[in-house]
């Protein structure tokens, strides 16, 4: 009897779990096109204030007060504003679009990075 009532308990379980399955794969076509209006809202600027601690022709790093890098990736043919007037150890501010993160690579614009004076 006992083994019965946990057979049909998980039975029920498996076939919620495969239908919660099978409907995050639609509402996943659901995200996709609400991407468009979240992209739109990422498009909102933000600036990053920190120290110039790394630069390159297609990227550079910036270590804000808290001790947080952030790595940007550039076009070497199309640099942001102020990019060639700032240096290695200067204090900058970065303005950008999109979302930052010390671990995962920067999706974005890249507007301006200015020296702090």
């Amino acid at each position: 009897m006992m083994k019965k009532k946990l057979f049909v308990l998980l039975t029920v379980v498996c076939i919620l779990a495969l239908a919660t399955a099978c409907g995050s794969q639609t509402s996943g076509t659901d995200t996709d096109s609400n991407a468009g209006t979240q992209s739109g809202a990422q498009q909102e600027e933000s600036t990053l204030t920190g120290k110039l601690d790394e630069k390159k022709d297609f990227m550079f790093v910036v270590t804000d007060d808290q001790g947080a890098s952030y790595q940007f990736s550039i076009d070497s043919s199309a640099k942001p504003e102020g990019y060639d007037d700032v240096a290695v150890g200067d204090s900058v501010t970065v303005t950008y679009t999109g979302a930052l993160s010390e671990v995962d690579p920067f999706e974005g614009t890249i507007v301006s990075v200015e020296k702090v004076k």
